[in-house]
């Protein structure tokens, strides 16, 4: 019989179409609820490691006999350290896994917590920071590539907004702990009691974060991944946020690495355990970076940042005053304007990069805590030859670049247009 008496079509091969089901996750879901809570409890303590000196550091001054700016290399070689690594450790998560890679990066920078209140000079404790900070350098960019990979595209700011969260939190949490046990027992227990907490959220991450359903093996081949960071530095957006997510950086690392000097001096002479609570502000950025999502669909992504960046100069205005009450609201300004500036521009990064996700992660990453080891060491300097005025003054120079770059991106967009 032919086609024509059966009615047959005459293509060959033809197949019946499939809708595509994407088997992503998305908000709602038990496995993107626990993906969530697991991501963010490793950017919980993330953050309280990198930063697990940075409001110790009047007490270390005077343990170990060393100036302010002297004590800041503590904060700046681990902020160092995971800029330097976080490429290599980007390589790796694309051959070995984004969970594999973040739980041995976890694994190895909580055992060297529990090392570090067992230096004996500043020379040792400087060391085992900047391994630290190596060893954490494998979280940012696998967190941020796994959730690329894992979670559909209209969630991801959302679910970057939540792992940055974690971050605000760990830093808060890390603060708070360590200046109260600090006053009563010192600096040393301090952040020994922070590791043992690390400990706890690091065995829950694994325990809890979904095991990987999109994630495709790259190849470690050097010239592979040297392609691939060239084609991400050719791309001017990238380009773009990789300067604005410097730029937040140095102004927060600065702020926070300096503000325990000066609440201990006159005129507000606070005890070291009160100095620690003021990183309670960092629950403002909790909030701030959770809702950038909702940020950007009202502003769009350059609107969110001139907002973030707008927000930040007037924290550091307010943070002028010798109020106390005006200072706070200053780091309560600083700290929201940030996170959310942070937010936006990272899961910009992830939406972005359309190959390569972990290294466009991995530069931004790379950048941003190049802003921190910079904006933690000048502003202590700074802090050092002019007071908090010329912290001031360096956060207010990185926030005009903030949103001189933003302002080259609209117009771009407006020629393109």
């Amino acid at each position: 019989m032919t086609p024509a008496s059966t009615g047959a079509s005459t293509t060959v091969g033809a197949a019946p179409s499939v809708p595509v089901v994407d088997s992503r996750m998305t908000p709602g879901g038990s496995g993107y609820r626990r993906m969530s809570f697991a991501l963010f409890l490793a950017g919980v303590a993330t953050f309280a490691l990198l930063y697990s000196t940075q409001a110790l550091l009047p007490l270390i001054s005077g343990d170990l006999g060393v100036t302010a700016s002297e004590a800041s290399w503590t904060v700046a070689v681990s902020t160092g350290g995971l800029a330097l690594f976080v490429i290599p450790m980007s390589a790796l998560s694309e051959r070995f896994g984004r969970r594999t890679v973040m739980t041995a990066s976890l694994a190895v920078a909580v055992g060297l917590a529990l090392l570090v209140p067992f230096a004996g000079s500043l020379t040792t404790l400087v060391a085992l920071r900047a391994v630290q900070g190596a060893a954490l350098a494998g979280l940012p960019a696998s967190a941020t590539a796994y959730l690329a990979e894992e979670v559909r595209p209209k969630a991801l700011v959302t679910a970057i907004g939540l792992f940055v969260a974690g971050n605000s939190v760990g830093g808060m949490s890390g603060r708070v702990i360590t200046g109260w046990v600090a006053q009563e027992w010192g600096w040393r227990v301090a952040v020994g009691a922070l590791g043992v907490v690390a400990f706890g959220c690091a065995v829950a991450f694994r325990l809890l974060l979904p095991a990987p359903r999109h994630f495709v093996a790259g190849s470690l081949r050097p010239g592979v991944l040297f392609r691939t960071v060239r084609a991400h530095l050719a791309d001017p957006l990238l380009r773009r946020l990789y300067g604005i997510g410097a730029l937040f950086m140095t102004v927060f690392g600065g702020v926070y690495t300096v503000i325990g000097y000066r609440l201990t001096e006159e005129p507000f002479g606070l005890p070291q355990g009160v100095v620690g609570s003021i990183f309670l502000v960092y629950l403002v950025g909790t909030v701030s970076a959770s809702t950038a999502g909702r940020l950007v669909g009202r502003l769009g992504r350059r609107g969110a940042l001139y907002l973030g960046g707008g927000t930040t100069a007037a924290g550091l205005l307010l943070s002028l005053a010798d109020s106390l009450v005006l200072v706070l609201v200053g780091l309560v300004l600083i700290t929201a304007g940030f996170f959310a500036g942070h937010a936006v521009a990272s899961s910009a990064v992830s939406r972005t990069a359309t190959h390569g996700r972990a290294q466009a992660s991995a530069l931004y990453q790379s950048a941003y805590y190049v802003g921190s080891s910079v904006g933690s060491t000048v502003g202590a300097m700074a802090f050092h030859a002019g007071g908090w005025s010329g912290t001031v003054g360096v956060g207010l120079l990185a926030v005009a670049g903030v949103v001189g770059i933003t302002a080259v991106g609209s117009r771009a967009a407006a020629r393109r247009a």
